[in-house]
């Protein structure tokens, strides 16, 4: 708990040093689980999810909606509670250009990160951490957490995500049930939060690539954004 709390306040910190950076409509981390309940073919279906959908016509005209600021997006990599990294750094997304680029450079990811426990309380510190120390002054922040399981490892997600939601971060998820058939429900209640939020699911991990594609329309559009606090599902 003090490691959390230290890890949150030290955030006000550098928040003169955040807003002298590139601003932007909105700052996305999307993070994929790889713990060991993902094995290899539905791992590549996770990433072949994100690749497709940064080629999607409509994930681009969202990008575009975002208006000159446009989007900074990273790809993080997450499984134990210690287990994090950044599979795709920081990048400024405008122009359909830039989303296919941004699509070629996930399909360049060599090898998932790791294979352990589930720690999305974990994860979801990292995230507000690379979210407050990177180059961008976001107008919204947000988390999209996709996974097939509840939190094995770690701090309990519901206590980092009240105070990532109170520094201005809204948490969103994607709920793979294909193991764990009420997983939504978790994720509504321990995971997700924060302005607008939301939870989609998929039934399996052959439904990804449609899931994906639906879930970063709904977070990267500005009007769908702006339009109200609603929880979808598939």
């Amino acid at each position: 708990m003090l490691a959390v709390a230290l890890t949150l306040t030290l955030g006000t910190s550098s928040q003169s040093a955040k807003a002298a950076g590139t601003p932007v409509d909105l700052e996305l981390v999307l993070a994929v689980d790889t713990s060991a309940s993902v094995d290899g073919r539905e791992y590549n279906l996770q990433m072949e999810g994100l690749v497709r959908a940064f080629q999607d016509p409509g994930v681009i005209a969202a990008i575009k909606s975002t208006g000159s600021n446009g989007i900074a997006v990273t790809v993080l990599h997450w499984s134990s509670a210690n287990q994090h990294k950044l599979a795709v750094p920081w990048t400024h997304l405008r122009t359909g250009y830039d989303a296919l680029q941004f699509s070629a450079r996930i399909a360049e990811i060599s090898q998932r990160q790791f294979i352990g426990s589930t720690g999305i309380g974990g994860a979801l510190l990292y995230a507000e951490r690379t979210i407050r120390l990177n180059n961008f002054d976001g107008r919204r922040k947000s988390v999209d957490v996709s996974g097939d399981g509840p939190n094995n490892s770690g701090v309990i997600p519901s206590i980092v995500r009240d105070q990532i939601v109170a520094a201005g971060v809204t948490i969103n998820g994607l709920a793979i049930l294909n193991e764990s058939p009420f997983l939504d429900r978790y994720y509504k209640r321990e995971v997700i939060g924060g302005p607008n939020s939301f939870v989609m699911t998929v039934a399996d991990y052959e439904d990804l690539v449609e899931g994906m594609r639906r879930k970063l329309i709904r977070e990267i559009s500005s009007a769908i954004a702006d339009a109200g606090s609603k929880t979808l599902k598939r």
